[in-house]
Formats: C-alpha cells, structure tokens, sequence
C-alpha cells in the first residue's frame, strides 16, 4: 500500500489485509529506525520544536499502529526496536532521554500513544519492563498530570495517560482526570459536537481527538457514568458525521492537520472498538475500509515509502508550523481496529455502503451544510467562516472559504498580491484598487438554517457584507449585500478544478476538465458580472499537483449597497450543467426555481 508501487494492489478487504498495510509502513520506517535508538529521523524539514523532539514524535506516533496489533496478540516483528526505545527515552541515565518538558510542549502530545499501549496491553506491556523501568516510564509519563496545556483537545493526552496508568497497576490521579473532563465539558456545544477550546473551531479534532479518546476512555475505563455520557455524545456526532464521508471512501478537505491524512476516519474505528451501537458493523467497516483504499491509490510516500507532508501528494505549502517529519503518522489512529480480533463482528461483517443519506443534512452546532449527490460520490460541505485563533498558515483557506468538496478540496493562498495567488475558489475577494484581495476571515455573526447558513462579515471597517449559502440540488447559491463605503474590484469563484480552457456560456463560466466539471453562473439583480477563469501555480491545490482552473465572476462594485448573486456547482463528471437555477429577490423575499421542475425553495432574508 504505502512502501512500494504493489502495495498499492492490496485489496483491503480482510483484516489481514490491513495488518499487512500497517506492517509495510512500519517495515518502511524500521529502515530508518537505527537499532538501540529512542528516536529517528524522517526527513529534514522543521517544526517549532525541536529536531530530537521531532524525531521521537514519529517513532512515537508509529505506536498509535503498533500497540493495537500488539494488543492483539499478533506476530509484531518490529516491537522490539520500540522497546527499547521507550526504556532509553524515559531512562534519566540515558542517552537517549526525552528530557523533561515544559509548558505547552510537543513531548505531551505523544504521550497519548504510551496511555494507549498502557490502556489496551496492561502488565503484557509492562511485564517487558524491569522495575525500574516501569518506574521510569511512570515518572516521565506523569510530567503530564499538572502540566501546563493549551485548553482544548490537549486535555484527553492527560486523561489517556492516567488511564493506561490505571489498566497497567500503577498509581493513577483520578481528581486529574475528573479535572481535565471538567474544562472540556466547558466547549461542549450538545448535540455531540465540541469546539476544540473555548470559541475554537468544530473540525477532524472533534471526530480524532475528543470522540476518538473520549470513545476508548469509555470502553477500558470502568468509569460507567462518564462512560455513558461519552458514548452517547458519540452516538449524536456519528449521526451527523457520516455525512462527511463519500461513497467512494473520500472525505471532504477542511481545517488544519489535514496531514494526517487517513486519521479523518479514527472516529469510525474508535466506533467498532467500543461496539456504539449507532451504524451496522458494515456499514462502519465499509466507510474505514473504503477510505483507506481510497488514500492507497494516492501519492501519499515518498520513494523509501515513509508518509510525505502534504494531503493528497507531498505539499510543504499547505503544512502548519507544528508538521514535523513524523507528524503524518498520526494516521496510524485509524489501526485501532486491529486491537480486535478476527472474529470480532467488526471483522466478520460485510462490508456495506453508506446508508441512503439525505441530500441536504444541516449541522448547526458545526455552522454546516452538507450536501451529497450522485449517490453521494461527491459531497460538499457548506460552512461560515471560522476563526483559528493561532493563525496557522492558510487559516483562511482551511476554515472560512463557502464551500469544500470530497472531489475537489480547495486551494492554498501562494502570495498576498494578485488574484492568481488568492486562493479565489469558494470566495469572495475583494480589493481596494491595489491588487491585494481580501475575503471572509472572522464572522460577526452566523445563523444556521434549515435552508440557508447566513455570516456577516467586513473585511474594512467600512465595508459589511451579509452572506445567504442556499444549497439547492446539485447547486448552491450565494446571496451577498454588500454595503461598502469605497468602490471596490471583487472576484468570486468556484471549485477549482485542474487546468483546463474555460466555456463562457449566458452569464456562467463553465469548466469540463480531467478529474471533473466545475461553474459558476452569475444570479445578480442588478449589475451584470464578468465570467471568466484563473489558473493557479502548481501545488495550489491540496488534492492535485497541477495548475488549478477556478471559474470565476469578476466586476467593480460603487460605494453603497449593493447586491451580487451566484449560482455554484461541481460534478465528477465531465459536463455542461444545462439547468441553471432562476434567483428572485423582491422586498426581501428570495424564491429560487429549478426550471422545467418542481423545485422550489423560498424564504425571508
């Protein structure tokens, strides 16, 4: 699968299958995993912390798969180099050393994994220690307890590491835990949904992070109040959460981490660990199965098979400040699944395809609107703008576009001046004359309907803007009123596709290119914009390397109020969309038809 181009045959199908995915990537590893080592390195790039921090990550995060598999009992050919790497790592006398940490440290991270292997093996991992060896793992493990954190998903690396303290026999803090449950239970929004810290945003961490340890804390930890309170929040999130998934095993690109890759499915195999009675067996199994063969036939490895930054292909551009080398293996988390044995009902389970989802699914708590079509083979998620308050790179691009697709992602910004840099897909842009566009980043307010997501937003002090998203078939509309002090150029696209020559068709720029069609039809009332395209540098995209096409509408707007209208749509098929939707807005009353149809949809601004 991920070491070598005949991986890449591996049906994924059986748990075999999937302990032979994991042990190529572990066997592509251990070639860079120097014997009697606590640590490795992947690659030369940075992060903010530093090299020998890194370095111990990704061995670190290796484990999230290996300790599952250990747990197992199955054969683990590579276990023992980690071994001995966790005594020199927590050994003070050592070489090797982790060291101590402080505050806000990286090092608190990876101790999640070391609460995991605690958890699920107990005394069978500890038996493999001497005394003192335990003692040292505990003492450099419990550093966590009081530490210092940022107040978010952070917060379950504390609570893993008590845990696995608790399942191994040794001395545990459960006021630390209660504590720790205490300050997550401030950002829960109901419904299931949490946002990652007070005002932070609802992304992949809600699902890998505060589901995926909230899921296994109540499966191991005898705690069975708080357990139920877990599962059910979990209950209510996979309800909606299924609906980010694609029929073809994608998931639609949104928020940061995004190198993690297949971790966007952990959720679903911390679902068939904890048996949640929410979806069949099959039907989870197919949605993690589907989605790892979906991330095989991508080229995610560089040539010595080791997981490259990036999403969909090796991509330095679109990483966060906190990517090391070893950061992608975080994907590992979705080899939960093969701490459970053959004949587990995960595993003895037909796989089965998503159920019948609705063509529309709203998640208020989230500020999202998910779509699917064709049989949910494409779906697009419809969100306001969030604001990740630490400003990581490509914020905007990740969090506040009006629409990110299973097919299609989204772009990255390349540079601050001109349009072709800007990352227009899914915006609205606008400049002042001098070239430098701006869009939605922080939202003064958001309401989330049944048939519409509205943000206000101003990207001047003297600039508002007020934003209808409508999903409506197989488009969705976007109704801006704009009242703006200066007179100002602005630019809105569409899904960006690869290269291609545009058709300008009517007042709709259409694009038919080799990985699926895109448009953008102008519906304004008053002013008449320019159709047009822009094709944006390589590694623009995160899910292709080539130069990007964006259709796009484009067209000065006056000081005042005024009004601009777009209809939206992307298909994994190559085509023309013939049916465009009509727009009316009279006295704040929007009806919108689908002509020769039935389809109607009105409501009030």
């Amino acid at each position: 699968m991920w070491a070598a181009n005949k991986e890449k045959s591996n049906p994924l199908s059986s748990r075999q299958d999937v302990v032979a995915s994991l042990n190529a990537m572990l066997g592509a590893l251990d070639k860079q995993f120097p014997a009697e080592s606590s640590r490795f390195s992947l690659g030369d790039t940075c992060a903010h912390y530093a090299t020998d921090i890194a370095q111990m990550e990704g061995l670190s995060r290796a484990l999230w798969g290996l300790f599952p598999l250990m747990a197992s009992g199955e054969s683990t050919p590579f276990s023992e180099k980690y071994i001995t790497a966790i005594k020199q790592g927590t050994d003070p006398q050592n070489a090797g050393y982790w060291g101590e940490t402080g505050p806000y440290d990286q090092r608190l991270v990876e101790m999640a994994a070391y609460g995991l292997g605690l958890s699920l093996l107990g005394d069978k991992l500890t038996e493999r220690f001497t005394e003192r060896e335990v003692m040292n793992l505990h003492a450099w493990l419990n550093q966590i307890t009081d530490a210092q954190m940022p107040d978010s998903n952070w917060n379950y690396f504390a609570i893993m590491v008590q845990l696995g303290f608790k399942r191994a026999g040794l001395p545990y803090d459960q006021a630390a835990v209660d504590r720790r449950f205490a300050m997550m239970d401030a950002y829960y929004l109901g419904d299931g949904w949490y946002s990652d810290g007070a005002g932070r945003p609802k992304d992949y961490y809600i699902s890998m992070a505060f589901h995926f340890y909230g899921l296994i804390y109540a499966t191991l930890s005898g705690d069975e109040e708080r357990a139920m309170v877990l599962r059910e929040r979990s209950r209510l999130f996979a309800e909606d959460f299924i609906y980010w998934s694609a029929a073809n095993g994608a998931s639609v690109p949104f928020g940061r981490s995004l190198t993690y890759r297949f971790a966007m499915v952990a959720f679903w195999s911390a679902v068939a660990f904890s048996g949640l009675e929410v979806f069949t067996p099959g039907v989870v199994k197919g949605i993690v199965l589907r989605h790892l063969r979906w991330w095989q036939q991508q080229p995610i490895t560089d040539r010595d098979g080791i997981l490259t930054l990036g999403f969909a292909y090796p991509n330095l551009a679109m990483c966060e400040d906190y990517n090391s080398p070893g950061s992608p293996y975080w994907a590992l988390k979705t080899f939960l699944i093969l701490a459970l044995p053959e004949e587990h009902p995960f595993w003895q389970a037909e796989e089965q395809p998503l159920p019948a989802l609705a063509e529309k699914h709203v998640i208020p708590h989230a500020q999202q609107i998910l779509m699917h079509s064709n049989g949910s083979q494409h779906v697009t998620m419809l969100t306001a703008g969030q604001l990740e308050l630490n400003n990581y790179v490509n914020t905007e691009a990740k969090y506040t576009k009006f629409a990110y697709s299973s097919r299609f992602g989204f772009t990255i910004e390349r540079g601050r001046f001109g349009l072709k840099h800007a990352a227009c897909d899914s915006m609205l842009l606008l400049a002042d004359g001098d070239n430098y566009f701006r869009g939605r980043r922080e939202c003064e307010a958001v309401r989330v309907e049944e048939n519409y997501i509205f943000s206000r937003w101003s990207p001047w002090h003297d600039v508002h803007i007020e934003t209808w998203q409508v999903p409506f078939g197989e488009w969705h509309l976007r109704l801006h009123r704009i009242n703006s002090g200066r007179t100002l150029q602005t630019a809105e696209g569409g899904f960006a596709v690869m290269k291609t020559e545009h058709q300008i068709r009517d007042r709709g720029c259409y694009l038919a290119a080799e990985n699926g069609s895109s448009a953008i039809v102008d519906l304004s009332p008053v002013i008449t914009r320019e159709p047009d395209s822009m094709v944006t540098p390589p590694n623009s995209s995160v899910m292709f390397p080539e130069c990007a096409a964006i259709p796009l509408l484009k067209t000065d707007i006056p000081q005042g109020e005024s009004w601009l209208c777009c209809a939206v749509t992307a298909s994994e098929k190559q085509k023309y969309f013939a049916v465009t939707p009509q727009l009316n807005i009279t006295h704040n009353q929007v009806v919108i038809r689908e002509p020769g149809s039935e389809r109607q949809l009105s409501f009030t601004l």
